[in-house]
């Protein structure tokens, strides 16, 4: 096999990261495959879902990682050597190895050879350069992830506890330790140091990419429902926001521990103290009436979670993807050439590298972001809801100023189903549109439901529900479902109508409550006002799911709430949702709240079946 004049590579059964057993993954370099198994050159990377594989319609590649493939091994001529390295060319640095047909093909061999052997396999590949033809080298049994026991999960709990240096809201039940790092911009990211705490005022989506790289959140400012909270929670590493004076007290290097594990309130000590991890087992865990799901914040987060006993996921934020992804605003990739920032430019051009056609790599990251985690727990629902970022978030985006103006208010303003129509953003969203398509059609993820934001008004309902259809995803078509999230009163007080334009409803507790209380979710000074167990909140949520379930609309919820007060899971059961859809950290706990409710008594009148 001449493997030395096209490719060779490695091939797993199993997602070898997280041990999600529907997955092939395929590592691909030019040359001789011994560059990959020895890890001396940085592969192209390919993950295919084998259930579709079988439908010969569908196209089930989520994910193809671009690798640097800078040495390529080849025979040698002459010499004592049998092989030697050269550096590849530029071209073939910049192409993959493998076109999606034999990405396919690859991944339906793997898919045969597991199956005869009854168990994941370790498999070796190679292409012949001079007839073009696939080969497989070897096959043997994978031994980490299949080794792994499945049923259990991790809980933590402080061994000892000395010097409390700061006090804050605890997000996420876990415990971490490790050295300090103080960034006080998103300017200064670069500077952070892989597996410290990352301690600073605050954040935004800027911040992501570092803090998926940290082992624990310190922040100055911010409520549980603010953007570090938010993040780290769906990242699953612990927080400690609102701690007032974290940049002032903590030094770069110091040595900290931090505390989610505690209760509501999160805490900094001094010193690297022991903790001790726990194996919860998943199997011992009760059956519940209401459909428990899970958000998830990012396709690199979606395989981590999937042993968990959910039934779907209740929130994918498509924001997540394009910030960490993408990293581009849409429009500079549209109109390109109109660009005027050179910066902005050169990192475009840097990102987009080995696409000819600018809009496709918004579409195809995007595509098979959203295909990876609606992999992750097909065939249950998976409710993907269209970008919400606000005005200075898309600003934020790489060429993002040019396309942008500034607002006073951004949070309760041009944000949400008032851009899909917006002649500002319209192109944009046919993007989005495009990818959602894809995943559906052609990936084959038939249950991704699309779900709209901060819709505020009846006219502007329609009006989205237009533009979906215009581009190819119109409501009940195909078997689509589109639902809305309910954050807004006038979604509340109009639920009967906005029941016939939608499928089902989710509850977004952050800014409900927020626009029902008039709190700021992200002020710390106001945290102590901003609870979604209030009167007048409560009194909304009832309503609008006793409307929802008189129009024969389902109805969930995916704020944090249920996770943070048991008494408030309680509530949502007596009034009959139908899912609560929970950061993964959370799931175990408010399984047995919810359990523990059901118990106490039938579920309130007009529940409908949760979905299929």
């Amino acid at each position: 096999v001449r493997a030395d004049k096209a490719g060779s590579g490695v091939m797993f059964t199993i997602d070898t990261e997280t041990g999600f057993r529907d997955a092939a993954v395929i590592n691909a370099a030019w040359g001789l495959g011994e560059n990959v198994v020895q890890g001396t050159v940085n592969p192209d990377e390919y993950m295919v879902f084998k259930p579709l594989l079988a439908n010969p319609g569908f196209t089930p590649i989520i994910e193809k990682n671009l690798g640097a493939k800078e040495k390529k091994l080849v025979y040698a001529v002459g010499g004592t050597k049998t092989t030697r390295n050269l550096d590849t060319a530029r071209d073939e640095r910049n192409t993959f190895v493998l076109s999606d047909d034999e990405i396919l093909t690859l991944a339906r061999w793997a898919a045969a050879i597991e199956q005869h052997y009854g168990k994941p396999m370790d498999i070796e590949w190679a292409k012949d350069g001079n007839t073009g033809r696939l080969f497989i080298v070897q096959a043997r049994p994978e031994t980490v992830q299949s080794r792994r026991e499945a049923g259990y999960l991790k809980t933590y709990e402080m061994q000892q506890t000395g010097k409390r240096l700061l006090t804050g809201l605890s997000i996420g039940e876990a415990i971490a330790a490790g050295r300090v790092c103080l960034i006080r911009r998103a300017a200064d990211i670069a500077r952070f140091q892989d597996d410290a705490i990352l301690v600073t005022e605050m954040t935004d989506p800027d911040w992501v990419p570092i803090m998926k790289r940290a082992r624990g959140i310190v922040t100055d400012h911010g409520g549980r429902t603010c953007h570090a909270a938010i993040v780290s929670r769906e990242l699953g590493i612990p927080a400690i926001v609102g701690t007032g004076k974290a940049t002032e007290i903590l030094k770069n290097g110091q040595e900290i521990t931090i505390s989610g594990a505690e209760g509501d309130q999160g805490y900094v000590y001094e010193g690297l103290l022991p903790f001790r991890e726990t194996e919860v087992n998943l199997e011992n865990l009760p059956e519940t009436r209401t459909r428990i799901m899970m958000n998830i914040a990012s396709p690199a987060a979606a395989f981590r979670w999937w042993r968990l006993p959910v039934k779907g996921i209740g929130l994918a934020r498509m924001e997540f993807i394009i910030n960490s992804i993408i990293k581009i605003h849409p429009l500079a990739l549209l109109h390109f050439d109109q660009v005027a920032d050179p910066g902005a430019r050169r990192e475009i051009l840097a990102l987009t590298q080995g696409y000819e056609d600018k809009v496709e790599y918004f579409v195809d990251n995007l595509s098979r972001g959203i295909a990876k985690i609606a992999a992750s727990q097909y065939p249950e629902p998976v409710i993907v809801r269209t970008s919400d970022f606000k005005t200075n978030e898309y600003a934020n985006l790489i060429g993002g100023q040019q396309f942008e103006f500034q607002e006073n208010n951004p949070m309760i303003g041009f944000r949400g189903a008032s851009r899909y129509y917006s002649d500002r953003y319209r192109e944009g969203f046919a993007l989005e549109c495009r990818a959602l398509k894809r995943v559906r059609e052609e990936i084959g993820l038939t249950n991704v439901i699309v779900m709209i934001p901060f819709c505020r008004t009846l006219k502007e309902a329609d009006r989205v529900l237009q533009v979906l259809a215009d581009n190819g995803l119109k409501r009940g078509e195909a078997g689509l479902l589109v639902y809305v999230m309910a954050e807004i009163p006038s979604n509340v007080i109009l639920a009967e109508k906005f029941a016939e334009r939608f499928d089902g409803f989710s509850i977004g507790s952050n800014d409900l409550t927020q626009l029902v209380l008039g709190v700021d979710r992200d002020s710390s000074e106001l945290s102590g006002l901003f609870d979604e167990r209030d009167e007048a909140v409560t009194r909304m949520i009832r309503s609008l799911i006793t409307s929802a379930h008189q129009a024969g609309r389902k109805v969930g919820i995916c704020g944090q709430a249920p996770s943070d007060y048991p008494d408030f899971a309680e509530f949502l059961v007596s009034c009959g949702i139908d899912s609560i859809s929970l950061n993964p950290d959370s799931v175990i706990k408010v399984i047995r709240h919810v359990a523990e409710a059901e118990g106490a008594g039938p579920a309130a009148p007009g529940v409908v079946s949760p979905a299929a």
